[in-house]
Protein backbone atom coordinates (compact mmCIF):
# COMPACT_ATOMS: atom_id res chain seq x y z
CA UNK A 1 0.00 0.00 0.00
CA UNK A 2 1.49 3.89 -0.82
CA UNK A 3 1.89 5.66 2.01
CA UNK A 4 -0.16 7.93 3.57
CA UNK A 5 -0.70 11.37 3.01
CA UNK A 6 0.74 13.55 5.74
CA UNK A 7 -1.19 15.88 5.18
CA UNK A 8 -4.55 14.39 5.19
CA UNK A 9 -4.99 12.51 2.51
CA UNK A 10 -4.22 10.60 -0.82
CA UNK A 11 -6.00 11.69 -3.86
CA UNK A 12 -9.15 13.31 -1.66
CA UNK A 13 -6.77 15.52 0.50
CA UNK A 14 -5.47 16.23 -3.26
CA UNK A 15 -8.10 17.40 -5.20
CA UNK A 16 -9.46 18.99 -1.51
CA UNK A 17 -6.17 21.27 -1.50
CA UNK A 18 -6.37 21.66 -5.37
CA UNK A 19 -9.85 23.09 -4.87
CA UNK A 20 -9.10 25.86 -2.53
CA UNK A 21 -8.67 29.43 -3.73
CA UNK A 22 -5.05 30.20 -4.17
CA UNK A 23 -3.98 33.31 -2.76
CA UNK A 24 -2.89 36.64 -5.03
CA UNK A 25 0.15 36.32 -6.36
CA UNK A 26 1.77 39.79 -5.58
CA UNK A 27 0.41 39.46 -2.10
CA UNK A 28 1.97 35.92 -1.62
CA UNK A 29 5.23 37.25 -2.64
CA UNK A 30 4.96 40.30 -0.04
CA UNK A 31 4.23 38.21 2.70
CA UNK A 32 7.03 35.63 1.85
CA UNK A 33 9.85 38.72 1.55
CA UNK A 34 8.41 40.27 4.94
CA UNK A 35 8.88 36.47 6.53
CA UNK A 36 12.20 36.85 4.93
CA UNK A 37 13.31 40.31 6.15
CA UNK A 38 11.44 40.72 8.78
CA UNK A 39 14.14 40.99 11.56
CA UNK A 40 14.91 44.30 8.85
CA UNK A 41 11.35 45.56 8.75
CA UNK A 42 11.37 45.84 12.52
CA UNK A 43 14.06 48.70 12.24
CA UNK A 44 12.00 51.44 11.80
CA UNK A 45 13.92 54.35 13.14
CA UNK A 46 16.74 53.64 11.16
CA UNK A 47 17.54 53.71 7.48
CA UNK A 48 20.58 53.39 7.11
CA UNK A 49 20.79 50.13 9.30
CA UNK A 50 17.72 48.72 7.98
CA UNK A 51 19.21 49.27 4.70
CA UNK A 52 22.70 47.58 5.14
CA UNK A 53 20.55 44.96 7.63
CA UNK A 54 18.27 43.84 4.44
CA UNK A 55 21.45 42.21 2.77
CA UNK A 56 22.80 40.58 6.24
CA UNK A 57 19.15 39.41 6.93
CA UNK A 58 18.81 38.22 3.40
CA UNK A 59 21.90 36.25 3.25
CA UNK A 60 21.47 34.35 6.90
CA UNK A 61 17.80 32.75 5.22
CA UNK A 62 18.71 32.76 1.58
CA UNK A 63 22.26 33.14 0.07
CA UNK A 64 20.54 33.43 -3.24
CA UNK A 65 18.66 36.75 -2.24
CA UNK A 66 21.73 38.96 -0.95
CA UNK A 67 21.86 40.91 -3.55
CA UNK A 68 18.53 41.64 -4.70
CA UNK A 69 17.77 42.15 -0.88
CA UNK A 70 20.00 44.87 -0.29
CA UNK A 71 17.95 46.93 -4.29
CA UNK A 72 14.88 46.18 -2.48
CA UNK A 73 15.87 47.59 0.95
CA UNK A 74 16.61 50.66 -0.76
CA UNK A 75 13.68 51.23 -2.75
CA UNK A 76 10.94 49.42 -1.08
CA UNK A 77 11.62 48.97 2.37
CA UNK A 78 12.83 52.77 2.66
CA UNK A 79 9.35 54.59 2.37
CA UNK A 80 7.86 51.82 4.58
CA UNK A 81 10.05 52.15 8.02
CA UNK A 82 9.12 55.50 8.14
CA UNK A 83 6.01 56.56 9.59
CA UNK A 84 4.36 58.30 6.82
CA UNK A 85 2.38 61.06 8.45
CA UNK A 86 5.82 62.43 10.25
CA UNK A 87 7.07 62.46 6.63
CA UNK A 88 4.46 64.22 5.71
CA UNK A 89 5.47 67.26 7.82
CA UNK A 90 9.12 67.39 6.40
CA UNK A 91 7.73 68.18 2.51
CA UNK A 92 9.57 68.30 -0.15
CA UNK A 93 10.92 71.17 -2.43
CA UNK A 94 12.14 70.97 -6.01
CA UNK A 95 12.80 73.90 -8.63
CA UNK A 96 14.96 74.76 -11.67
CA UNK A 97 16.81 77.03 -12.35
CA UNK A 98 16.17 80.42 -11.82
CA UNK A 99 17.25 83.49 -13.88
CA UNK A 100 18.84 85.77 -11.15
CA UNK A 101 17.16 88.59 -13.37
CA UNK A 102 13.67 87.80 -12.96
CA UNK A 103 14.01 87.58 -9.14
CA UNK A 104 11.94 90.66 -7.48
CA UNK A 105 12.89 92.22 -4.35
CA UNK A 106 10.51 91.72 -1.10
CA UNK A 107 11.32 93.50 2.32
CA UNK A 108 11.13 91.21 5.24
CA UNK A 109 10.23 92.21 8.86
CA UNK A 110 12.57 89.84 10.48
CA UNK A 111 11.73 90.75 13.94
CA UNK A 112 8.10 89.76 13.60
CA UNK A 113 6.54 86.57 14.84
CA UNK A 114 6.49 84.45 18.17
CA UNK A 115 9.72 82.57 17.16
CA UNK A 116 11.73 85.53 15.05
CA UNK A 117 14.38 86.06 13.90
CA UNK A 118 15.81 82.26 13.90
CA UNK A 119 13.07 80.97 11.82
CA UNK A 120 12.37 83.69 9.90
CA UNK A 121 15.49 84.06 8.60
CA UNK A 122 15.82 80.36 8.03
CA UNK A 123 12.36 80.74 5.75
CA UNK A 124 14.28 83.47 3.46
CA UNK A 125 17.02 81.88 2.51
CA UNK A 126 14.75 78.73 1.51
CA UNK A 127 12.90 80.81 -0.70
CA UNK A 128 16.20 82.65 -2.73
CA UNK A 129 16.83 78.74 -3.67
CA UNK A 130 13.03 78.28 -4.68
CA UNK A 131 11.65 81.67 -5.29
CA UNK A 132 12.69 84.25 -7.71
CA UNK A 133 13.34 86.41 -4.95
CA UNK A 134 16.07 88.99 -3.60
CA UNK A 135 15.42 89.30 -0.07
CA UNK A 136 16.63 92.63 1.94
CA UNK A 137 16.30 91.30 5.63
CA UNK A 138 15.33 93.80 8.25
CA UNK A 139 16.32 92.27 12.32
CA UNK A 140 17.93 94.06 15.29
CA UNK A 141 21.67 93.04 14.77
CA UNK A 142 22.45 91.32 18.00
CA UNK A 143 19.49 89.27 18.45
CA UNK A 144 19.85 88.29 14.29
CA UNK A 145 23.69 87.08 15.50
CA UNK A 146 22.40 84.88 18.10
CA UNK A 147 19.56 83.36 16.06
CA UNK A 148 22.71 82.85 13.19
CA UNK A 149 25.01 81.28 16.13
CA UNK A 150 22.05 79.30 17.44
CA UNK A 151 20.39 77.49 14.37
CA UNK A 152 24.00 77.29 12.23
CA UNK A 153 22.47 79.39 9.43
CA UNK A 154 26.31 81.07 8.97
CA UNK A 155 27.13 78.91 6.49
CA UNK A 156 23.87 79.33 4.02
CA UNK A 157 23.77 83.14 5.24
CA UNK A 158 27.04 84.25 3.63
CA UNK A 159 26.70 82.61 0.85
CA UNK A 160 23.53 84.02 0.31
CA UNK A 161 24.87 87.69 0.47
CA UNK A 162 27.78 87.14 -1.38
CA UNK A 163 25.24 86.18 -4.15
CA UNK A 164 23.38 88.93 -3.42
CA UNK A 165 20.44 87.21 -2.52
CA UNK A 166 19.83 88.40 0.81
CA UNK A 167 20.74 91.68 1.89
CA UNK A 168 20.43 92.64 5.64
CA UNK A 169 19.03 95.71 6.81
CA UNK A 170 19.74 96.91 10.25
CA UNK A 171 16.58 98.32 12.55
CA UNK A 172 16.03 99.65 16.32
CA UNK A 173 14.18 98.37 18.83
CA UNK A 174 10.99 95.97 17.11
CA UNK A 175 7.06 96.16 18.03
CA UNK A 176 6.67 93.20 20.47
CA UNK A 177 3.15 91.11 19.36
CA UNK A 178 1.87 92.00 22.86
CA UNK A 179 2.34 96.05 22.41
CA UNK A 180 -0.61 98.31 21.25
CA UNK A 181 -0.75 98.98 17.84
CA UNK A 182 -0.10 102.71 18.07
CA UNK A 183 3.31 101.39 19.10
CA UNK A 184 4.63 102.19 15.42
CA UNK A 185 4.45 105.93 15.96
CA UNK A 186 7.19 106.21 18.84
CA UNK A 187 9.44 103.22 17.14
CA UNK A 188 9.86 105.03 14.11
CA UNK A 189 13.41 102.71 13.03
CA UNK A 190 11.43 99.89 14.13
CA UNK A 191 12.11 96.66 11.66
CA UNK A 192 8.29 96.83 9.92
CA UNK A 193 8.49 100.31 9.83
CA UNK A 194 11.89 100.07 8.20
CA UNK A 195 10.37 97.33 5.58
CA UNK A 196 7.36 99.55 4.87
CA UNK A 197 9.68 102.38 3.94
CA UNK A 198 11.90 100.25 2.02
CA UNK A 199 8.68 99.60 -0.48
CA UNK A 200 7.53 103.20 0.15
CA UNK A 201 10.95 104.25 -1.23
CA UNK A 202 10.75 101.68 -4.26
CA UNK A 203 13.41 99.57 -2.87
CA UNK A 204 11.40 96.64 -2.91
CA UNK A 205 8.15 95.59 -4.16
CA UNK A 206 6.41 93.51 -1.20
CA UNK A 207 6.95 93.27 2.27
CA UNK A 208 6.41 90.40 4.88
CA UNK A 209 5.58 90.36 8.62
CA UNK A 210 4.36 87.92 11.08
CA UNK A 211 4.34 90.03 13.73
CA UNK A 212 1.82 92.05 15.48
CA UNK A 213 -0.80 92.20 13.01
CA UNK A 214 -2.62 95.22 14.27
CA UNK A 215 0.98 96.94 14.34
CA UNK A 216 1.50 95.85 10.82
CA UNK A 217 -1.99 97.59 9.68
CA UNK A 218 -0.94 100.50 11.23
CA UNK A 219 2.64 100.76 10.07
CA UNK A 220 1.41 100.19 6.51
CA UNK A 221 -1.37 102.96 6.58
CA UNK A 222 0.98 105.17 8.05
CA UNK A 223 3.62 104.67 6.08
CA UNK A 224 2.05 103.54 2.42
CA UNK A 225 -0.79 105.26 2.63
CA UNK A 226 -4.71 104.03 1.92
CA UNK A 227 -5.57 103.13 -1.72
CA UNK A 228 -8.21 106.41 -2.62
CA UNK A 229 -11.47 104.95 -2.57
CA UNK A 230 -10.79 102.90 0.42
CA UNK A 231 -11.56 104.03 3.76
CA UNK A 232 -10.49 100.68 5.36
CA UNK A 233 -8.07 98.29 4.49
CA UNK A 234 -9.32 94.16 4.85
CA UNK A 235 -6.73 91.52 5.54
CA UNK A 236 -7.47 88.60 2.39
CA UNK A 237 -6.86 84.94 3.07
CA UNK A 238 -6.86 81.75 0.83
CA UNK A 239 -9.16 79.13 1.66
CA UNK A 240 -8.89 75.72 0.24
CA UNK A 241 -12.08 74.23 -1.44
CA UNK A 242 -13.34 71.38 -2.25
CA UNK A 243 -11.87 71.44 -5.87
CA UNK A 244 -7.80 71.40 -5.61
CA UNK A 245 -7.48 73.59 -8.62
CA UNK A 246 -9.76 76.38 -6.80
CA UNK A 247 -9.04 78.63 -3.78
CA UNK A 248 -11.78 81.08 -3.17
CA UNK A 249 -10.61 84.38 -1.24
CA UNK A 250 -12.15 85.69 2.40
CA UNK A 251 -11.64 89.19 3.78
CA UNK A 252 -11.63 90.79 6.27
CA UNK A 253 -10.29 88.03 8.37
CA UNK A 254 -8.79 90.08 11.15
CA UNK A 255 -8.40 93.54 10.23
CA UNK A 256 -11.95 95.40 11.27
CA UNK A 257 -13.17 93.90 14.12
CA UNK A 258 -17.04 95.88 13.04
CA UNK A 259 -17.70 97.26 9.97
CA UNK A 260 -19.85 99.46 7.79
CA UNK A 261 -21.46 98.43 4.90
CA UNK A 262 -19.96 100.49 2.97
CA UNK A 263 -16.74 98.77 4.05
CA UNK A 264 -18.32 95.38 2.41
CA UNK A 265 -18.88 96.70 -0.14
CA UNK A 266 -15.29 97.65 -1.07
CA UNK A 267 -14.20 95.05 0.25
CA UNK A 268 -15.93 92.92 -2.56
CA UNK A 269 -14.25 95.39 -5.14
CA UNK A 270 -10.72 94.64 -3.93
CA UNK A 271 -11.31 91.08 -3.68
CA UNK A 272 -12.56 91.20 -7.23
CA UNK A 273 -9.70 92.45 -8.90
CA UNK A 274 -7.29 90.44 -6.67
CA UNK A 275 -9.11 86.64 -7.43
CA UNK A 276 -9.22 87.87 -11.17
CA UNK A 277 -5.83 89.46 -11.26
CA UNK A 278 -3.68 87.16 -8.79
CA UNK A 279 -5.63 84.10 -9.01
CA UNK A 280 -6.65 84.23 -12.79
CA UNK A 281 -10.25 84.06 -12.25
CA UNK A 282 -12.00 85.59 -15.29
CA UNK A 283 -15.28 86.61 -14.04
CA UNK A 284 -15.14 86.25 -9.83
CA UNK A 285 -18.54 85.35 -8.14
CA UNK A 286 -18.87 87.62 -4.65
CA UNK A 287 -20.33 86.05 -1.77
CA UNK A 288 -21.69 87.62 1.35
CA UNK A 289 -21.10 85.79 4.92
CA UNK A 290 -24.72 84.97 5.96
CA UNK A 291 -26.74 83.06 8.05
CA UNK A 292 -29.05 82.03 4.97
CA UNK A 293 -29.76 82.16 1.44
CA UNK A 294 -32.77 84.43 1.53
CA UNK A 295 -31.99 88.34 1.01
CA UNK A 296 -34.54 89.04 4.35
CA UNK A 297 -31.88 86.86 6.68
CA UNK A 298 -29.11 88.22 8.39
CA UNK A 299 -28.28 90.56 10.98
CA UNK A 300 -28.44 94.71 10.55
CA UNK A 301 -24.83 94.55 9.08
CA UNK A 302 -25.71 92.02 6.29
CA UNK A 303 -28.97 93.18 5.52
CA UNK A 304 -27.84 96.97 4.94
CA UNK A 305 -24.81 95.46 2.80
CA UNK A 306 -26.58 93.37 0.47
CA UNK A 307 -28.71 95.76 -1.46
CA UNK A 308 -24.82 97.31 -2.41
CA UNK A 309 -23.29 93.86 -3.57
CA UNK A 310 -26.13 93.00 -5.62
CA UNK A 311 -26.60 96.49 -7.60
CA UNK A 312 -22.86 96.93 -8.56
CA UNK A 313 -22.27 96.10 -12.13
CA UNK A 314 -18.74 96.22 -11.55
CA UNK A 315 -18.61 92.35 -10.38
CA UNK A 316 -20.87 88.99 -10.54
CA UNK A 317 -22.81 89.59 -6.70
CA UNK A 318 -23.62 85.82 -6.13
CA UNK A 319 -25.73 86.18 -3.17
CA UNK A 320 -25.29 85.39 0.41
CA UNK A 321 -22.95 82.60 1.35
CA UNK A 322 -24.03 80.24 4.64
CA UNK A 323 -20.98 78.87 6.43
CA UNK A 324 -21.13 75.48 4.85
CA UNK A 325 -20.94 77.19 1.05
CA UNK A 326 -17.31 78.99 1.87
CA UNK A 327 -15.43 76.07 1.22
CA UNK A 328 -18.12 74.50 -1.66
CA UNK A 329 -16.73 75.67 -4.80
CA UNK A 330 -19.31 78.23 -5.47
CA UNK A 331 -17.96 81.41 -4.51
CA UNK A 332 -14.39 82.89 -5.73
CA UNK A 333 -14.72 85.77 -3.52
CA UNK A 334 -16.62 85.81 0.29
CA UNK A 335 -16.64 89.10 2.21
CA UNK A 336 -17.60 89.31 6.27
CA UNK A 337 -16.32 91.57 8.81
CA UNK A 338 -13.32 90.82 10.53
CA UNK A 339 -14.57 89.01 13.70
CA UNK A 340 -16.66 86.74 11.82
CA UNK A 341 -13.96 85.70 9.01
CA UNK A 342 -11.24 85.50 12.02
CA UNK A 343 -13.15 82.50 13.82
CA UNK A 344 -13.43 80.97 10.00
CA UNK A 345 -9.39 81.68 9.49
CA UNK A 346 -8.78 79.82 12.96
CA UNK A 347 -11.19 77.27 12.83
CA UNK A 348 -9.75 76.09 9.72
CA UNK A 349 -6.30 76.28 10.85
CA UNK A 350 -7.57 73.68 13.40
CA UNK A 351 -9.17 71.25 10.69
CA UNK A 352 -5.55 70.06 8.96
CA UNK A 353 -3.87 69.13 12.35
CA UNK A 354 -6.71 67.17 13.66
CA UNK A 355 -7.25 65.61 10.54
CA UNK A 356 -3.71 64.32 10.59
CA UNK A 357 -4.11 63.02 14.69
CA UNK A 358 -7.14 60.97 13.67
CA UNK A 359 -5.36 58.99 10.59
CA UNK A 360 -2.59 58.65 12.67
CA UNK A 361 -5.05 57.40 15.63
CA UNK A 362 -7.09 54.90 12.91
CA UNK A 363 -4.50 53.90 10.62
CA UNK A 364 -3.16 50.11 12.03
CA UNK A 365 -0.48 49.71 13.89
CA UNK A 366 2.69 47.04 12.92
CA UNK A 367 4.15 46.72 9.57
CA UNK A 368 0.50 45.73 8.45
CA UNK A 369 -0.42 49.65 8.79
CA UNK A 370 3.23 50.99 7.66
CA UNK A 371 2.58 49.26 4.64
CA UNK A 372 -1.49 50.18 4.26
CA UNK A 373 -0.45 53.89 5.03
CA UNK A 374 2.79 53.69 2.60
CA UNK A 375 0.43 53.08 -0.34
CA UNK A 376 -1.93 56.43 1.00
CA UNK A 377 1.25 59.02 1.55
CA UNK A 378 0.62 60.93 -1.99
CA UNK A 379 -2.73 61.14 -1.09
CA UNK A 380 -2.12 61.96 2.56
CA UNK A 381 0.77 64.83 0.91
CA UNK A 382 -1.86 66.30 -1.21
CA UNK A 383 -4.75 66.44 1.89
CA UNK A 384 -1.92 68.11 4.31
CA UNK A 385 -1.15 70.64 1.62
CA UNK A 386 -4.57 71.59 1.35
CA UNK A 387 -5.47 72.08 4.69
CA UNK A 388 -2.38 72.96 6.45
CA UNK A 389 -2.12 76.79 7.13
CA UNK A 390 1.58 76.61 7.20
CA UNK A 391 1.35 76.22 3.54
CA UNK A 392 -0.42 79.31 2.71
CA UNK A 393 1.51 81.24 5.21
CA UNK A 394 -0.04 84.46 4.86
CA UNK A 395 -2.91 86.83 3.94
CA UNK A 396 -2.93 89.95 1.42
CA UNK A 397 -3.73 93.08 3.32
CA UNK A 398 -5.49 94.55 0.98
CA UNK A 399 -5.88 98.17 0.18
CA UNK A 400 -3.22 100.23 1.26
CA UNK A 401 -0.87 101.57 -1.32
CA UNK A 402 1.49 98.81 -1.71
CA UNK A 403 1.77 94.63 -1.70
CA UNK A 404 1.79 93.16 1.95
CA UNK A 405 1.50 89.96 3.36
CA UNK A 406 0.91 89.26 6.95
CA UNK A 407 2.12 86.11 8.39
CA UNK A 408 0.77 83.91 11.20
CA UNK A 409 2.61 84.62 14.26
CA UNK A 410 3.64 81.48 15.10
CA UNK A 411 5.18 81.44 11.42
CA UNK A 412 8.53 79.36 11.07
CA UNK A 413 10.40 78.71 8.14
CA UNK A 414 7.77 76.64 5.83
CA UNK A 415 4.91 79.28 6.37
CA UNK A 416 7.11 82.47 4.95
CA UNK A 417 8.14 80.52 2.07
CA UNK A 418 4.47 79.82 1.49
CA UNK A 419 3.63 83.82 2.05
CA UNK A 420 7.07 84.97 0.19
CA UNK A 421 5.53 82.98 -2.86
CA UNK A 422 1.97 84.98 -1.99
CA UNK A 423 3.97 87.94 -2.44
CA UNK A 424 5.66 86.99 -5.35
CA UNK A 425 2.50 86.30 -7.16
CA UNK A 426 1.12 89.88 -6.26
CA UNK A 427 3.62 91.25 -7.18
CA UNK A 428 4.16 90.11 -10.42
CA UNK A 429 0.60 90.33 -11.76
CA UNK A 430 0.38 93.91 -11.54
CA UNK A 431 -2.27 93.89 -9.31
CA UNK A 432 -1.41 97.35 -7.76
CA UNK A 433 -2.26 99.04 -11.46
CA UNK A 434 -5.72 97.76 -11.27
CA UNK A 435 -6.18 98.64 -7.49
CA UNK A 436 -5.00 102.21 -8.04
CA UNK A 437 -7.65 102.66 -11.09
CA UNK A 438 -10.30 101.52 -8.48
CA UNK A 439 -10.22 105.27 -7.14
CA UNK A 440 -10.07 107.05 -10.44
CA UNK A 441 -13.88 107.64 -10.78
CA UNK A 442 -16.33 105.63 -12.32
CA UNK A 443 -15.00 104.76 -15.65
CA UNK A 444 -11.41 103.88 -14.52
CA UNK A 445 -13.74 100.88 -12.28
CA UNK A 446 -15.77 99.92 -14.56
CA UNK A 447 -13.12 99.30 -17.24
CA UNK A 448 -11.01 97.32 -14.57
CA UNK A 449 -13.37 95.40 -12.78
CA UNK A 450 -15.84 94.59 -15.43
Amino acid sequence: MPPKDPEGGGRDGRRFASNRPKPNRTIRRLVIWYRRNAAVTSLVGTATATASGAASGAVSVAGSMAGAATNVAGSVLQPLVFDPLRRLQQGSHSGGTIDDRQRLWVAVDGMGGDHAPGPILEGCLRAVVLLPLRIRFVAEQEPLRQAVMAMGLGHDLEEAVQRGLIELVPSGPSVGMHEEATVVRRKRDASINVAMDLVKKGEATAVYSAGNSGAVMAAAIFRLGRLAGIDRPAIGALFPTKDPSQQVLVLDVGANMDCKPEWLHQFALLGNIYSRDVLQVKRPRIGLVNIGEEECKGNDLCLRTHPLLAGDERFVFAGNCEGRDILSGDFDVVVCDGFTGNVLLKFLESVGSVLLDVLRAELPRGRRGKVGSAFLRSNLVRIKKRLDHAEHGGALLLGVDGICVIGHGSSRALSVVSALRLAHSAASHGVMDDLHALGEGSAGVATTCG
